[in-house]
Protein backbone atom coordinates (compact mmCIF):
# COMPACT_ATOMS: atom_id res chain seq x y z
CA UNK A 1 0.00 0.00 0.00
CA UNK A 2 1.22 3.50 -0.73
CA UNK A 3 1.02 6.03 2.06
CA UNK A 4 0.87 9.81 1.85
CA UNK A 5 -0.04 11.09 5.26
CA UNK A 6 2.54 13.80 5.73
CA UNK A 7 1.73 17.50 5.99
CA UNK A 8 4.40 18.15 3.38
CA UNK A 9 6.20 16.30 0.64
CA UNK A 10 9.28 14.39 1.68
CA UNK A 11 12.35 15.40 -0.31
CA UNK A 12 12.05 12.26 -2.45
CA UNK A 13 8.34 12.84 -3.12
CA UNK A 14 8.98 16.48 -4.02
CA UNK A 15 11.75 15.62 -6.50
CA UNK A 16 9.76 12.78 -8.06
CA UNK A 17 6.77 15.07 -8.52
CA UNK A 18 8.80 17.79 -10.22
CA UNK A 19 10.72 15.39 -12.49
CA UNK A 20 7.54 13.54 -13.45
CA UNK A 21 5.88 16.82 -14.43
CA UNK A 22 8.93 17.73 -16.52
CA UNK A 23 8.91 14.31 -18.20
CA UNK A 24 5.25 14.73 -19.14
CA UNK A 25 6.02 18.20 -20.53
CA UNK A 26 8.75 16.73 -22.73
CA UNK A 27 7.03 13.53 -23.88
CA UNK A 28 3.35 14.23 -23.35
CA UNK A 29 0.90 11.36 -23.09
CA UNK A 30 3.54 8.78 -24.05
CA UNK A 31 4.93 8.89 -20.53
CA UNK A 32 1.80 8.34 -18.51
CA UNK A 33 2.65 4.68 -17.82
CA UNK A 34 6.24 5.46 -16.77
CA UNK A 35 7.33 6.73 -13.39
CA UNK A 36 10.66 8.30 -12.53
CA UNK A 37 12.09 7.21 -9.18
CA UNK A 38 14.69 9.05 -7.14
CA UNK A 39 17.39 6.86 -5.64
CA UNK A 40 20.11 7.65 -3.12
CA UNK A 41 23.36 8.08 -5.02
CA UNK A 42 25.79 5.23 -4.35
CA UNK A 43 28.69 7.52 -5.19
CA UNK A 44 28.50 10.63 -3.00
CA UNK A 45 31.00 12.52 -5.17
CA UNK A 46 28.26 12.73 -7.83
CA UNK A 47 25.60 14.10 -5.48
CA UNK A 48 22.88 13.07 -3.02
CA UNK A 49 20.42 11.49 -5.44
CA UNK A 50 20.36 9.89 -8.85
CA UNK A 51 17.74 9.16 -11.51
CA UNK A 52 18.54 6.29 -13.87
CA UNK A 53 15.06 5.50 -15.25
CA UNK A 54 15.79 7.78 -18.21
CA UNK A 55 17.88 5.02 -19.79
CA UNK A 56 14.97 2.55 -19.76
CA UNK A 57 12.39 5.08 -20.96
CA UNK A 58 14.59 6.37 -23.80
CA UNK A 59 15.20 2.85 -25.10
CA UNK A 60 11.51 2.03 -24.87
CA UNK A 61 10.55 5.16 -26.82
CA UNK A 62 13.59 5.07 -29.13
CA UNK A 63 14.87 8.46 -27.95
CA UNK A 64 18.50 9.48 -27.35
CA UNK A 65 19.12 9.03 -23.62
CA UNK A 66 21.36 12.02 -22.98
CA UNK A 67 19.18 14.27 -25.13
CA UNK A 68 16.11 13.22 -23.13
CA UNK A 69 17.85 13.80 -19.79
CA UNK A 70 19.01 17.29 -20.79
CA UNK A 71 15.59 18.12 -22.23
CA UNK A 72 13.99 17.23 -18.88
CA UNK A 73 16.43 19.47 -17.02
CA UNK A 74 15.57 22.39 -19.29
CA UNK A 75 11.90 21.99 -18.32
CA UNK A 76 12.23 21.80 -14.56
CA UNK A 77 12.52 24.47 -11.87
CA UNK A 78 14.49 23.29 -8.82
CA UNK A 79 15.56 26.73 -7.59
CA UNK A 80 15.95 26.76 -3.82
CA UNK A 81 15.91 22.96 -3.62
CA UNK A 82 18.92 21.80 -5.62
CA UNK A 83 22.37 23.39 -5.61
CA UNK A 84 23.87 21.23 -8.36
CA UNK A 85 22.46 18.97 -11.06
CA UNK A 86 24.30 17.19 -13.86
CA UNK A 87 23.97 14.49 -16.48
CA UNK A 88 26.58 11.74 -16.75
CA UNK A 89 26.78 9.06 -19.41
CA UNK A 90 24.85 7.15 -20.47
CA UNK A 91 22.04 9.31 -19.03
CA UNK A 92 22.17 9.44 -15.26
CA UNK A 93 20.83 12.59 -13.63
CA UNK A 94 22.78 13.45 -10.46
CA UNK A 95 21.30 15.79 -7.86
CA UNK A 96 22.83 17.65 -4.91
CA UNK A 97 20.37 19.19 -2.45
CA UNK A 98 20.90 22.83 -1.48
CA UNK A 99 22.25 23.35 2.04
CA UNK A 100 19.80 26.18 2.75
CA UNK A 101 16.89 23.92 1.78
CA UNK A 102 18.18 21.20 4.11
CA UNK A 103 18.61 23.73 6.92
CA UNK A 104 15.11 25.17 6.50
CA UNK A 105 13.58 21.69 6.32
CA UNK A 106 15.25 20.60 9.54
CA UNK A 107 14.39 23.81 11.38
CA UNK A 108 10.73 23.99 10.39
CA UNK A 109 9.39 20.60 9.30
CA UNK A 110 11.37 17.85 10.98
CA UNK A 111 9.43 15.46 13.23
CA UNK A 112 6.09 17.23 12.90
CA UNK A 113 3.35 14.66 13.35
CA UNK A 114 1.72 13.38 10.16
CA UNK A 115 -1.92 14.20 9.55
CA UNK A 116 -4.55 11.73 10.71
CA UNK A 117 -5.85 9.18 8.24
CA UNK A 118 -9.41 7.92 8.06
CA UNK A 119 -8.00 4.51 7.15
CA UNK A 120 -8.30 1.87 9.87
CA UNK A 121 -5.89 -1.04 10.23
CA UNK A 122 -6.26 -4.22 12.29
CA UNK A 123 -2.96 -5.97 13.03
CA UNK A 124 -3.14 -9.60 14.14
CA UNK A 125 0.06 -10.67 15.90
CA UNK A 126 1.62 -12.78 18.66
CA UNK A 127 -1.42 -15.12 19.08
CA UNK A 128 0.00 -17.68 21.54
CA UNK A 129 -1.73 -20.92 22.47
CA UNK A 130 -2.95 -20.37 26.03
CA UNK A 131 -2.56 -24.04 26.90
CA UNK A 132 1.23 -23.58 26.93
CA UNK A 133 3.83 -21.03 27.96
CA UNK A 134 5.09 -18.60 25.34
CA UNK A 135 8.20 -19.91 23.58
CA UNK A 136 10.78 -18.48 21.18
CA UNK A 137 8.47 -19.26 18.26
CA UNK A 138 6.22 -16.39 19.39
CA UNK A 139 9.04 -13.84 19.43
CA UNK A 140 9.15 -12.73 15.80
CA UNK A 141 5.39 -12.33 15.36
CA UNK A 142 5.19 -10.39 18.62
CA UNK A 143 7.96 -7.86 18.04
CA UNK A 144 7.46 -7.41 14.28
CA UNK A 145 3.74 -6.90 14.82
CA UNK A 146 4.35 -4.43 17.64
CA UNK A 147 6.79 -2.42 15.54
CA UNK A 148 4.24 -2.18 12.71
CA UNK A 149 1.59 -1.05 15.20
CA UNK A 150 3.89 1.73 16.43
CA UNK A 151 4.85 2.74 12.88
CA UNK A 152 1.29 3.02 11.55
CA UNK A 153 0.12 4.84 14.65
CA UNK A 154 2.96 7.34 14.26
CA UNK A 155 2.03 7.84 10.61
CA UNK A 156 -1.52 8.80 11.57
CA UNK A 157 -3.50 5.60 11.11
CA UNK A 158 -6.12 4.29 13.48
CA UNK A 159 -4.64 0.94 14.51
CA UNK A 160 -6.51 -1.83 16.32
CA UNK A 161 -4.34 -4.50 17.90
CA UNK A 162 -5.63 -8.06 17.90
CA UNK A 163 -4.15 -10.94 19.88
CA UNK A 164 -6.08 -13.91 18.47
CA UNK A 165 -5.11 -16.39 21.18
CA UNK A 166 -5.77 -20.12 21.10
CA UNK A 167 -8.18 -20.52 24.02
CA UNK A 168 -10.55 -23.19 22.70
CA UNK A 169 -10.48 -26.77 21.49
CA UNK A 170 -9.01 -30.17 22.27
CA UNK A 171 -6.02 -28.94 24.27
CA UNK A 172 -8.32 -27.49 26.91
CA UNK A 173 -10.33 -30.68 27.08
CA UNK A 174 -7.05 -32.50 27.77
CA UNK A 175 -6.05 -30.04 30.49
CA UNK A 176 -9.43 -30.09 32.25
CA UNK A 177 -9.52 -33.89 32.16
CA UNK A 178 -5.97 -34.01 33.57
CA UNK A 179 -6.81 -31.60 36.40
CA UNK A 180 -9.83 -33.68 37.30
CA UNK A 181 -7.85 -36.92 37.08
CA UNK A 182 -5.11 -35.63 39.40
CA UNK A 183 -7.66 -34.01 41.77
CA UNK A 184 -5.89 -30.66 41.30
CA UNK A 185 -8.89 -28.39 41.70
CA UNK A 186 -6.94 -25.46 43.10
CA UNK A 187 -5.67 -24.23 39.74
CA UNK A 188 -3.99 -21.19 41.31
CA UNK A 189 -1.32 -23.53 42.71
CA UNK A 190 -0.25 -24.53 39.22
CA UNK A 191 2.87 -22.51 38.47
CA UNK A 192 4.07 -24.33 35.39
CA UNK A 193 1.71 -24.27 32.44
CA UNK A 194 4.07 -26.28 30.29
CA UNK A 195 4.18 -29.25 32.70
CA UNK A 196 0.39 -29.38 32.94
CA UNK A 197 0.08 -29.40 29.16
CA UNK A 198 2.85 -31.98 28.64
CA UNK A 199 1.40 -34.36 31.24
CA UNK A 200 -2.10 -33.99 29.81
CA UNK A 201 -0.80 -34.58 26.27
CA UNK A 202 1.10 -37.70 27.38
CA UNK A 203 -2.08 -39.15 28.90
CA UNK A 204 -4.06 -38.20 25.80
CA UNK A 205 -1.62 -39.93 23.42
CA UNK A 206 -1.25 -43.15 25.43
CA UNK A 207 -4.61 -43.69 27.09
CA UNK A 208 -7.69 -44.03 24.87
CA UNK A 209 -10.04 -43.77 27.87
CA UNK A 210 -8.45 -40.48 28.91
CA UNK A 211 -8.63 -39.25 25.29
CA UNK A 212 -12.37 -39.93 25.25
CA UNK A 213 -12.78 -38.08 28.55
CA UNK A 214 -10.84 -35.13 27.14
CA UNK A 215 -13.10 -34.95 24.07
CA UNK A 216 -16.16 -35.10 26.31
CA UNK A 217 -14.85 -32.11 28.22
CA UNK A 218 -14.42 -30.24 24.93
CA UNK A 219 -18.12 -30.87 24.22
CA UNK A 220 -19.01 -29.72 27.75
CA UNK A 221 -16.86 -26.62 27.37
CA UNK A 222 -18.31 -25.62 24.03
CA UNK A 223 -21.89 -26.41 25.06
CA UNK A 224 -21.62 -24.16 28.13
CA UNK A 225 -21.33 -26.58 31.07
CA UNK A 226 -20.77 -24.20 33.99
CA UNK A 227 -18.33 -26.30 36.05
CA UNK A 228 -16.17 -26.98 32.98
CA UNK A 229 -16.32 -23.32 31.97
CA UNK A 230 -15.19 -22.23 35.45
CA UNK A 231 -12.07 -24.42 35.32
CA UNK A 232 -11.38 -23.25 31.76
CA UNK A 233 -11.72 -19.57 32.72
CA UNK A 234 -9.26 -19.91 35.59
CA UNK A 235 -6.68 -21.63 33.39
CA UNK A 236 -7.13 -19.04 30.63
CA UNK A 237 -6.75 -16.20 33.13
CA UNK A 238 -3.55 -17.71 34.49
CA UNK A 239 -2.19 -18.17 30.95
CA UNK A 240 -3.04 -14.60 30.01
CA UNK A 241 -1.27 -13.28 33.12
CA UNK A 242 1.84 -15.19 32.07
CA UNK A 243 1.65 -13.71 28.54
CA UNK A 244 1.12 -10.20 29.87
CA UNK A 245 4.30 -10.43 31.97
CA UNK A 246 6.19 -11.30 28.79
CA UNK A 247 4.59 -8.43 26.84
CA UNK A 248 5.32 -5.92 29.58
CA UNK A 249 8.91 -7.04 29.81
CA UNK A 250 9.34 -6.85 26.03
CA UNK A 251 7.70 -3.38 26.01
CA UNK A 252 4.95 -4.67 23.72
CA UNK A 253 1.74 -2.66 23.36
CA UNK A 254 -0.57 -5.68 23.68
CA UNK A 255 -2.80 -5.77 26.76
CA UNK A 256 -5.89 -7.56 28.04
CA UNK A 257 -8.23 -5.47 25.89
CA UNK A 258 -6.46 -6.63 22.72
CA UNK A 259 -7.12 -10.33 23.39
CA UNK A 260 -9.92 -11.70 21.25
CA UNK A 261 -9.55 -15.45 21.39
CA UNK A 262 -11.05 -18.24 19.32
CA UNK A 263 -13.78 -18.70 21.94
CA UNK A 264 -15.11 -15.21 21.16
CA UNK A 265 -16.38 -16.34 17.77
CA UNK A 266 -17.83 -19.74 18.74
CA UNK A 267 -21.46 -18.64 18.56
CA UNK A 268 -20.97 -17.17 15.07
CA UNK A 269 -19.45 -20.26 13.43
CA UNK A 270 -22.73 -21.91 12.30
CA UNK A 271 -23.69 -18.70 10.50
CA UNK A 272 -20.30 -18.53 8.78
CA UNK A 273 -20.65 -22.10 7.48
CA UNK A 274 -24.26 -21.51 6.39
CA UNK A 275 -23.19 -18.42 4.45
CA UNK A 276 -20.43 -20.35 2.70
CA UNK A 277 -22.75 -23.23 1.80
CA UNK A 278 -25.65 -21.03 0.62
CA UNK A 279 -23.31 -19.06 -1.65
CA UNK A 280 -21.87 -22.25 -3.10
CA UNK A 281 -18.42 -21.43 -1.73
CA UNK A 282 -18.29 -24.51 0.52
CA UNK A 283 -19.54 -27.91 -0.62
CA UNK A 284 -20.24 -31.21 1.11
CA UNK A 285 -17.35 -33.64 0.70
CA UNK A 286 -17.89 -36.95 2.54
CA UNK A 287 -19.79 -35.14 5.26
CA UNK A 288 -17.26 -32.33 5.68
CA UNK A 289 -17.82 -28.75 4.46
CA UNK A 290 -14.93 -27.83 2.19
CA UNK A 291 -13.86 -24.93 -0.03
CA UNK A 292 -12.09 -26.00 -3.22
CA UNK A 293 -10.01 -23.68 -5.39
CA UNK A 294 -9.80 -23.34 -9.15
CA UNK A 295 -6.51 -23.94 -11.00
CA UNK A 296 -4.30 -20.86 -10.68
CA UNK A 297 -6.10 -19.32 -7.72
CA UNK A 298 -3.43 -20.19 -5.17
CA UNK A 299 -0.41 -20.27 -7.48
CA UNK A 300 0.77 -23.35 -5.61
CA UNK A 301 1.45 -26.96 -6.66
CA UNK A 302 -0.98 -28.34 -4.09
CA UNK A 303 -3.78 -25.94 -4.94
CA UNK A 304 -6.29 -28.79 -5.04
CA UNK A 305 -5.99 -29.09 -1.26
CA UNK A 306 -9.32 -27.77 0.12
CA UNK A 307 -9.96 -25.42 3.02
CA UNK A 308 -12.10 -27.37 5.49
CA UNK A 309 -14.50 -25.24 7.53
CA UNK A 310 -16.45 -28.01 9.26
CA UNK A 311 -15.52 -31.64 9.91
CA UNK A 312 -17.85 -34.54 9.15
CA UNK A 313 -18.57 -34.84 12.91
CA UNK A 314 -19.77 -31.22 12.98
CA UNK A 315 -16.67 -29.78 14.64
CA UNK A 316 -15.36 -26.40 13.50
CA UNK A 317 -11.74 -25.59 12.72
CA UNK A 318 -9.28 -22.70 12.90
CA UNK A 319 -10.36 -21.68 9.40
CA UNK A 320 -13.97 -21.20 10.53
CA UNK A 321 -12.89 -19.08 13.46
CA UNK A 322 -10.52 -17.04 11.29
CA UNK A 323 -13.30 -16.31 8.78
CA UNK A 324 -15.55 -15.17 11.63
CA UNK A 325 -12.73 -12.92 12.85
CA UNK A 326 -12.39 -11.37 9.37
CA UNK A 327 -16.13 -10.66 9.27
CA UNK A 328 -15.97 -9.04 12.72
CA UNK A 329 -12.99 -6.87 11.77
CA UNK A 330 -14.48 -5.74 8.46
CA UNK A 331 -18.14 -5.18 9.39
CA UNK A 332 -18.03 -4.45 13.12
CA UNK A 333 -14.66 -2.73 13.49
CA UNK A 334 -14.92 -1.22 9.96
CA UNK A 335 -11.29 -1.95 9.18
CA UNK A 336 -9.90 -1.16 5.73
CA UNK A 337 -6.70 -3.18 6.05
CA UNK A 338 -6.18 -6.47 7.89
CA UNK A 339 -2.55 -7.39 8.53
CA UNK A 340 -1.56 -10.85 9.76
CA UNK A 341 1.97 -11.17 11.17
CA UNK A 342 2.35 -14.95 10.87
CA UNK A 343 5.29 -17.13 9.86
CA UNK A 344 5.87 -18.26 6.31
CA UNK A 345 4.63 -21.81 6.95
CA UNK A 346 1.05 -20.50 7.00
CA UNK A 347 1.29 -18.87 3.55
CA UNK A 348 -0.89 -21.34 1.65
CA UNK A 349 -3.48 -21.46 4.43
CA UNK A 350 -3.78 -17.67 4.52
CA UNK A 351 -4.09 -17.48 0.72
CA UNK A 352 -6.98 -19.93 0.96
CA UNK A 353 -8.52 -17.95 3.82
CA UNK A 354 -8.28 -14.59 2.02
CA UNK A 355 -9.71 -15.93 -1.25
CA UNK A 356 -12.60 -17.62 0.58
CA UNK A 357 -13.34 -14.43 2.56
CA UNK A 358 -13.47 -12.31 -0.62
CA UNK A 359 -15.61 -14.85 -2.52
CA UNK A 360 -18.16 -15.10 0.29
CA UNK A 361 -18.34 -11.35 0.95
CA UNK A 362 -16.94 -11.89 4.45
CA UNK A 363 -14.36 -9.31 3.39
CA UNK A 364 -15.28 -6.45 1.07
CA UNK A 365 -13.76 -6.13 -2.38
CA UNK A 366 -11.85 -3.04 -1.22
CA UNK A 367 -10.56 -4.69 1.96
CA UNK A 368 -6.79 -5.23 1.91
CA UNK A 369 -5.86 -8.60 3.40
CA UNK A 370 -2.10 -8.81 3.92
CA UNK A 371 0.03 -11.67 5.21
CA UNK A 372 3.25 -10.25 6.65
CA UNK A 373 5.47 -13.32 6.52
CA UNK A 374 8.66 -13.91 8.46
CA UNK A 375 11.34 -16.57 8.48
CA UNK A 376 12.66 -18.78 11.25
CA UNK A 377 15.02 -18.02 14.12
CA UNK A 378 17.97 -20.44 13.94
CA UNK A 379 20.82 -21.33 16.24
CA UNK A 380 24.47 -20.80 15.28
CA UNK A 381 24.48 -24.18 13.53
CA UNK A 382 21.64 -22.99 11.26
CA UNK A 383 19.18 -25.33 12.92
CA UNK A 384 15.86 -24.63 14.69
CA UNK A 385 16.45 -22.68 17.89
CA UNK A 386 15.87 -25.33 20.57
CA UNK A 387 17.45 -26.79 23.69
CA UNK A 388 20.05 -29.53 23.28
CA UNK A 389 17.33 -32.05 24.10
CA UNK A 390 15.33 -30.72 21.16
CA UNK A 391 12.73 -28.96 23.31
CA UNK A 392 11.32 -25.58 22.47
CA UNK A 393 12.94 -22.82 24.54
CA UNK A 394 10.61 -20.80 26.75
CA UNK A 395 10.56 -17.14 25.86
CA UNK A 396 11.01 -16.10 29.48
CA UNK A 397 14.23 -18.17 29.63
CA UNK A 398 15.57 -16.40 26.54
CA UNK A 399 14.89 -12.99 28.07
CA UNK A 400 16.48 -13.95 31.38
CA UNK A 401 19.62 -15.17 29.59
CA UNK A 402 19.94 -11.95 27.58
CA UNK A 403 19.57 -9.78 30.68
CA UNK A 404 22.06 -11.92 32.62
CA UNK A 405 24.66 -11.59 29.86
CA UNK A 406 24.02 -7.84 29.56
CA UNK A 407 24.56 -7.48 33.33
CA UNK A 408 28.02 -9.09 33.10
CA UNK A 409 29.02 -6.93 30.12
CA UNK A 410 27.92 -3.69 31.80
CA UNK A 411 29.58 -4.70 35.06
CA UNK A 412 32.84 -5.34 33.18
CA UNK A 413 32.67 -1.87 31.57
CA UNK A 414 31.63 -0.09 34.78
CA UNK A 415 33.10 -1.93 37.81
CA UNK A 416 32.33 0.95 40.21
CA UNK A 417 28.56 0.95 39.55
CA UNK A 418 26.25 -0.58 42.14
CA UNK A 419 24.26 -3.70 41.24
CA UNK A 420 20.92 -1.87 41.23
CA UNK A 421 22.07 0.60 38.57
CA UNK A 422 23.61 -2.19 36.50
CA UNK A 423 20.45 -4.33 36.78
CA UNK A 424 18.22 -1.50 35.53
CA UNK A 425 20.39 -0.93 32.47
CA UNK A 426 20.89 -4.67 31.89
CA UNK A 427 17.13 -5.23 31.65
CA UNK A 428 16.81 -2.52 29.00
CA UNK A 429 19.95 -3.53 27.11
CA UNK A 430 19.24 -7.27 27.15
CA UNK A 431 15.67 -6.91 25.87
CA UNK A 432 16.66 -4.24 23.33
CA UNK A 433 19.40 -6.48 21.97
CA UNK A 434 17.00 -9.36 21.34
CA UNK A 435 14.42 -7.14 19.67
CA UNK A 436 16.89 -5.22 17.53
CA UNK A 437 18.71 -8.36 16.39
CA UNK A 438 15.39 -9.60 15.00
CA UNK A 439 14.01 -6.35 13.61
CA UNK A 440 17.28 -5.40 11.89
CA UNK A 441 16.99 -8.45 9.62
CA UNK A 442 14.79 -8.62 6.55
CA UNK A 443 11.72 -10.26 8.07
CA UNK A 444 11.24 -12.74 5.21
CA UNK A 445 14.65 -14.30 5.83
CA UNK A 446 15.70 -16.87 8.42
CA UNK A 447 18.30 -15.46 10.79
CA UNK A 448 20.88 -16.89 13.16
CA UNK A 449 20.36 -15.97 16.81
CA UNK A 450 23.60 -15.18 18.65
CA UNK A 451 23.84 -13.61 22.10
CA UNK A 452 27.49 -12.72 21.49
CA UNK A 453 26.78 -10.78 18.29
CA UNK A 454 23.64 -8.99 19.45
CA UNK A 455 25.26 -7.72 22.67
CA UNK A 456 28.33 -6.26 20.97
CA UNK A 457 28.94 -2.52 21.14
CA UNK A 458 30.21 -2.53 17.56
CA UNK A 459 28.25 -3.04 14.36
CA UNK A 460 24.53 -2.86 13.69
CA UNK A 461 23.38 -3.72 17.22
CA UNK A 462 21.17 -2.22 19.91
CA UNK A 463 24.14 -1.51 22.24
CA UNK A 464 25.87 0.45 19.47
CA UNK A 465 22.78 2.57 18.79
CA UNK A 466 22.04 3.16 22.46
CA UNK A 467 25.65 4.17 23.04
CA UNK A 468 25.46 6.60 20.12
CA UNK A 469 22.33 8.14 21.67
CA UNK A 470 24.09 8.45 25.04
CA UNK A 471 27.03 10.13 23.26
CA UNK A 472 24.69 12.80 21.88
CA UNK A 473 23.10 13.38 25.27
CA UNK A 474 26.51 13.67 26.93
CA UNK A 475 27.31 16.75 24.83
CA UNK A 476 24.58 18.72 26.58
CA UNK A 477 25.57 17.46 30.01
CA UNK A 478 29.16 18.57 29.40
CA UNK A 479 28.10 21.99 28.13
CA UNK A 480 25.54 22.46 30.94
CA UNK A 481 22.42 22.78 28.76
CA UNK A 482 19.03 21.08 29.16
CA UNK A 483 18.20 19.42 25.85
CA UNK A 484 14.43 19.66 26.45
CA UNK A 485 14.59 23.43 26.93
CA UNK A 486 17.03 24.22 24.17
CA UNK A 487 15.48 26.08 21.20
CA UNK A 488 16.47 25.18 17.66
CA UNK A 489 18.95 27.62 16.15
CA UNK A 490 19.64 28.32 12.49
CA UNK A 491 21.59 25.45 10.97
CA UNK A 492 24.73 26.45 9.08
CA UNK A 493 26.20 23.71 6.91
CA UNK A 494 29.90 24.41 6.36
CA UNK A 495 31.35 21.10 5.14
CA UNK A 496 30.51 17.72 3.61
CA UNK A 497 30.35 15.99 7.00
CA UNK A 498 27.60 18.32 8.18
CA UNK A 499 25.88 18.10 4.80
CA UNK A 500 25.85 14.28 4.84
CA UNK A 501 24.47 14.13 8.39
CA UNK A 502 21.78 16.74 7.74
CA UNK A 503 20.90 15.21 4.37
CA UNK A 504 20.42 11.82 6.00
CA UNK A 505 18.15 13.33 8.64
CA UNK A 506 15.75 14.88 6.14
CA UNK A 507 15.17 11.44 4.60
CA UNK A 508 13.70 10.07 7.86
CA UNK A 509 10.09 10.17 6.68
CA UNK A 510 11.04 8.66 3.33
CA UNK A 511 12.35 5.65 5.25
CA UNK A 512 9.28 5.46 7.48
CA UNK A 513 6.99 5.45 4.46
CA UNK A 514 9.09 2.78 2.77
CA UNK A 515 9.00 0.64 5.92
CA UNK A 516 5.23 1.07 6.12
CA UNK A 517 4.66 0.41 2.40
CA UNK A 518 6.65 -2.83 2.57
CA UNK A 519 5.72 -3.82 6.14
CA UNK A 520 9.43 -4.00 6.92
CA UNK A 521 10.88 -2.47 10.14
CA UNK A 522 14.44 -3.37 9.14
CA UNK A 523 14.57 -0.22 6.98
CA UNK A 524 14.26 1.82 10.18
CA UNK A 525 17.10 -0.15 11.79
CA UNK A 526 19.41 0.40 8.82
CA UNK A 527 18.54 4.10 8.79
CA UNK A 528 19.34 4.49 12.52
CA UNK A 529 22.60 2.58 12.17
CA UNK A 530 23.68 4.87 9.31
CA UNK A 531 22.56 7.92 11.30
CA UNK A 532 24.65 6.84 14.29
CA UNK A 533 27.70 6.37 12.04
CA UNK A 534 27.26 9.77 10.39
CA UNK A 535 26.87 11.45 13.77
CA UNK A 536 29.99 9.76 15.17
CA UNK A 537 31.96 11.09 12.19
CA UNK A 538 30.41 14.55 12.63
CA UNK A 539 31.30 14.48 16.35
CA UNK A 540 34.93 13.64 15.58
CA UNK A 541 35.43 16.15 12.76
CA UNK A 542 33.25 19.11 13.75
CA UNK A 543 34.02 20.68 17.17
CA UNK A 544 30.97 21.40 19.29
CA UNK A 545 31.92 22.03 22.90
CA UNK A 546 35.24 23.71 21.96
CA UNK A 547 33.83 25.62 18.97
CA UNK A 548 34.54 29.34 19.58
CA UNK A 549 32.13 30.68 16.96
CA UNK A 550 28.85 30.93 18.94
CA UNK A 551 26.61 30.80 15.85
CA UNK A 552 28.37 27.72 14.50
CA UNK A 553 28.35 26.05 17.93
CA UNK A 554 24.57 26.51 18.26
CA UNK A 555 24.11 25.21 14.72
CA UNK A 556 25.97 22.03 15.63
CA UNK A 557 24.07 21.73 18.90
CA UNK A 558 20.84 21.93 16.89
CA UNK A 559 22.08 19.19 14.56
CA UNK A 560 22.88 17.13 17.65
CA UNK A 561 19.42 17.68 19.15
CA UNK A 562 17.66 16.68 15.94
CA UNK A 563 19.89 13.61 15.72
CA UNK A 564 18.91 12.60 19.26
CA UNK A 565 15.20 13.15 18.60
CA UNK A 566 15.25 11.11 15.40
CA UNK A 567 17.18 8.33 17.13
CA UNK A 568 14.81 8.28 20.09
CA UNK A 569 11.76 8.33 17.81
CA UNK A 570 13.18 5.57 15.63
CA UNK A 571 14.00 3.41 18.65
CA UNK A 572 10.48 3.96 20.02
CA UNK A 573 9.05 2.76 16.69
CA UNK A 574 11.04 -0.43 17.23
CA UNK A 575 9.75 -0.72 20.79
CA UNK A 576 13.19 0.00 22.26
CA UNK A 577 13.70 2.32 25.23
CA UNK A 578 16.48 4.90 24.88
CA UNK A 579 18.83 5.38 27.86
CA UNK A 580 20.76 8.41 29.16
CA UNK A 581 23.81 6.53 30.44
CA UNK A 582 25.84 3.45 29.56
Amino acid sequence: MKLNLLKMYTITQLLEKKFQEALITVLGQKVLSHRLSIKKNKFSQFGDYQINDIIFISKLLNVNTRFLAEKILSNIDLKGIVSKISVTDPGFINITIDNNYISNYLNTMMLKNPKKSECKIVIDYSSPNLAKEMHVGHLRSTIIGDSLVRLYEYLGYTVIRRNHVGDWGTQFGMIIAYLQKTNNHNIELLNNLEDVYKNAKAYFDKNSTFACEAREYVVKLQSGDQETRNIWKKFVEMSIQHCQKIYDRLNIKLNLHDIVGESTYHAFLPKIVDTLVKNGIAINDNGAKCIFFSPGELYELNEQSPLIVQKSDGAYLYSTTDLAAIYDRVYNLHADILIYVIDVRQSIYLKQLFIAAKKAGIAKKATILKHVVFGAMLNEENKPFQTRAGNTIKLISLLDEAVSRAFKIIQGHNPTWNDCKIAQLAEILGIASIKYADLSKNRVSDYVFSFDKMLKFEGNTAPYLLYAYVRVMSIFRKIGLCIDRYSYQRIIITNNTEHNLAMHMITFFDILLQAADEYNPHYICTYLYDLAGLFMKFYEICPIIKEENSELQHSRLTLSIITSKIMKTGLELLGIEAVDYM
